[in-house]
C-alpha cells in the first residue's frame, strides 16, 4: 500500500468497544495544527480541485444572497452564513475523496474527487437528510428570533445592519442566537466530525458511524472544541471578504478533516473493509 507524504504521525492510545473493531486514538491539542497543516499540503498538491469546490462555494453564496434580496429576506444573511458550517461536512466530500486519493497513492483528478459521493451514496445521503434538517431547524430559529425581538416584524434593508448590531436589543438578540447557534453547531459537529470521512472510506452504515463520531468527540471534547472553533473562525474569515475566501478556506477545511478524521479513528482492526474504488 503506497503512503503520500499527506499521511501525518498518528497518536498512540486508543478505547476498543465500538461497533465494527473500530477504536478512538486520544488526542492532543498540537494534533489540530498537524492537522491543518496535512491539509494545506492536500491544497497545494490539488490546487485545481480544491479551488474548483472553493469557487463553487462562492458562487453559491452569491446566488443566496440575490435570492435573499430579491425576495426581501435580506436579514437571513447573517443566519444563513452560519447555516451554510451545517451543511459543509456533506459538500466537503469530494474533498475528504481527495485527501484519502493523494493518501492510498491512486489517481486524483477532480472526476475522482466527485466518486466520494458514490461510494457510500445511500448512507451518506441519509446523514445529508439529517443535516438539511439541522439546517432548516437553524433557519427557522433565526427567524422566530427576529420576530420575537422585533416586534413580530423584520428590519427593512435600510436599517437591517442598525437594527441588527446597534439598536437596544442587539445585544440580547445576538448573544441569544449565538448560543443556539452555537449549541446546533456543536452537535451537528459531533455526529459528522468522524462519521461522514468515515462512510468515505468504510463499507459502514450511518447509524454506526454516528454513534462512532459522537464517542470520538466525547472522548476528546476538549481537543476537538477548540478544532471546531478553529473551524468556525476561519470560516468566517473566508467569508467576511465577500464570500471570496471561501475559496480557498473550504478547501483547506475540507482536507483537514480527513486528516482529523485519520487523527481520531483507528482502522488497523476494522471488521469494516475499505470500500472499493468506483473511479479507476
Amino acid at each position: 500500500m503506497q503512503m503520500s507524504e499527506t499521511t501525518i504521525e498518528q497518536p498512540t492510545g486508543s478505547i476498543g468497544g465500538l461497533p465494527q473493531g473500530i477504536a478512538i486514538r486520544d488526542v492532543t491539542s498540537d494534533q489540530s495544527g498537524k492537522w491543518l497543516e496535512a491539509g494545506w499540503r492536500d491544497f497545494k498538491r490539488t490546487p485545481a480541485i480544491g479551488l474548483a469546490y472553493g469557487g463553487l462555494c462562492v458562487i453559491a453564496g452569491y446566488l443566496i444572497l440575490l435570492s435573499l434580496f430579491q425576495s426581501g429576506q435580506p436579514y437571513l444573511t447573517l443566519p444563513l452564513g452560519a447555516g451554510f458550517m451545517l451543511l459543509a461536512p456533506v459538500i466537503a466530500v469530494g474533498l475528504y475523496e481527495t485527501s484519502r486519493r493523494l493518501e492510498m497513492g491512486e489517481n486524483v483528478t477532480l472526476w475522482h474527487s466527485l466518486n466520494g459521493f458514490r461510494r457510500n451514496p445511500g448512507q451518506l445521503g441519509a446523514i445529508g437528510v439529517v443535516l438539511m434538517l439541522f439546517f432548516l431547524a437553524w433557519t427557522r430559529i433565526a427567524m422566530l428570533l427576529f420576530a420575537l425581538f422585533y416586534n413580530g416584524s423584520v428590519p427593512s434593508l435600510d436599517v437591517l445592519v442598525w437594527e441588527t448590531f446597534f439598536s437596544r436589543d442587539a445585544i440580547t438578540f445576538l448573544i441569544t442566537g449565538t448560543i443556539l447557534g452555537g449549541v446546533l453547531a456543536m452537535m451537528v459537529f459531533a455526529i459528522t466530525v468522524v462519521s461522514i470521512p468515515l462512510l468515505v472510506d468504510r463499507d459502514i452504515d450511518v447509524i454506526t458511524a454516528l454513534i462512532i463520531s459522537v464517542a470520538a468527540f466525547r472522548k476528546n471534547w476538549r481537543v476537538l472544541t477548540g478544532w471546531a472553533a478553529m473551524i468556525a473562525v476561519m470560516a468566517a474569515c473566508g467569508m467576511v471578504v465577500f464570500l471570496l475566501g471561501l475559496a480557498v478556506m473550504m478547501p483547506l477545511l475540507g482536507y483537514s478533516s480527513w486528516h482529523a478524521y485519520r487523527g481520531l479513528i483507528d482502522t488497523e482492526k476494522a471488521e469494516a473493509r475499505r470500500l472499493r474504488r468506483v473511479v479507476p
